[in-house]
C-alpha cells in the first residue's frame, strides 16, 4: 500500500484520532461501536451555511442574547486583568488568544439556544443555563475540565517561552515589549516557538471540542463517545474543520476590537453556528 504525507492539520487529526479511538477502548471497553453516531463528510459551502444560521439565531434572540452575552467582554477583561498583575504584560497576548481555547465552554448557553430553536421549543435567555440541569452535566464538566487544563498549560508555556527568549526579566512596559517582539532575534524566536507551540494546542481543542459539547447537549452519549466522534469529523474534514478553526481565531481577534466588546456580537454568531456545524457533520 503506497504511504503518502499529508499536511500537517491532516497529519495531526490522524494522530489524535488513533489516540482517541485507543482512549475510547481503554474507557469504555464494553460500549458497542455502533453506538457512536455517524459522521457526515463536509464542504466548505457548509461553513457559509453555518455561519448564515448562526447570524439567524442571534437575529431572533438578539435582545436576550446580547444582554446576556455581555459576561463575554467582562471573561476576557478578567483574563487581562490576571495577565497583567504584577509587571505580567508579557502574558497579555497569550491570554487573549488562549481565549480561543475555553470558547467551546464559554457558549454552552448558545448551542442548547440553537437546539431549542431547531426544535421549535420556546426559548428565552434562561435557556443559556438550562445545560446546568441537563443529566450529562457531569460529562460537559469533565470536558470543560479538559479545556480549562489546557488554557493553563498554555499560559504556563507561553511564560516559559518568554523566559527562555526575551525574560526572565519582566518587560519594562506593554510597548517595550513589543518593540521587542518585532526588532529582536530574541522576540522573533518568541513569536516563531510560541506560535508553533499554541498551532499544537489550538489543534488539539479544535479536534477535541469541535462537535462534542453540541453532542453531548443533544444525545445521550458517554463522554469517549463524544471526544471520539469529535475527533473523527475533525480528521475526515481537515481542510473544512481546520477552515473553521481559522473563522474562529480572525473572528474572536476582531470580537477583541474595541476593548473586547465587540465579543458581544461575535461569540454568539459563533457558538450558535457551532451548534449547526453539529448537526451538519453529525448524522
Amino acid at each position: 500500500m503506497q504511504r503518502t504525507i499529508g499536511n500537517p492539520l491532516s497529519w495531526t487529526m490522524h494522530i489524535l484520532g488513533s489516540a482517541a479511538d485507543y482512549v475510547g477502548v481503554i474507557v469504555a471497553p464494553a460500549a458497542d461501536p455502533d453506538a457512536r453516531p455517524q459522521t457526515r463528510r463536509l464542504t466548505l459551502s457548509d461553513l457559509g451555511l453555518v455561519l448564515r444560521k448562526g447570524w439567524a439565531d442571534l437575529g431572533a434572540m438578539r435582545s436576550d442574547i446580547m444582554f446576556v452575552c455581555l459576561i463575554y467582554p467582562v471573561m476576557g477583561a478578567a483574563l487581562l486583568g490576571l495577565a497583567a498583575q504584577d509587571d505580567q504584560a508579557h502574558l497579555i497576548f497569550p491570554a487573549l488568544s488562549g481565549f480561543a481555547l475555553i470558547g467551546p465552554v464559554a457558549a454552552l448557553g448558545l448551542y442548547e439556544i440553537s437546539r431549542r430553536r431547531e426544535a421549535g421549543v420556546p426559548v428565552t435567555w434562561l435557556a443559556l443555563f438550562d445545560v446546568l440541569y441537563s443529566p450529562r452535566f457531569p460529562r460537559i464538566l469533565m470536558l470543560s475540565c479538559f479545556n480549562g487544563v489546557i488554557f493553563i498549560a498554555w499560559m504556563l508555556l507561553a511564560n516559559t517561552i518568554y523566559d527562555v527568549t526575551l525574560g526572565p526579566e519582566p518587560p519594562a512596559s506593554l510597548a517595550a515589549l513589543v518593540r521587542a517582539v518585532v526588532s529582536t532575534p530574541a522576540g522573533w524566536a518568541l513569536l516563531g516557538i510560541g506560535g508553533a507551540v499554541g498551532l499544537v494546542l489550538a489543534i488539539a481543542v479544535l479536534a477535541v471540542s469541535v462537535v462534542s459539547f453540541p453532542l453531548l447537549l443533544d444525545r445521550d452519549v458517554s463522554l469517549p463517545v463524544a471526544v471520539t466522534t469529535s475527533v473523527k469529523v475533525a480528521r475526515d474534514n481537515p481542510v473544512v474543520i481546520g477552515a473553521w478553526g481559522l473563522i474562529v481565531a480572525l473572528g474572536l481577534a476582531l470580537g477583541m476590537l474595541p476593548m473586547l466588546v465587540g465579543l458581544i456580537l461575535v461569540l454568539p454568531v459563533l457558538g450558535h453556528a457551532t451548534w449547526h456545524l453539529y448537526r451538519a457533520a453529525v448524522v
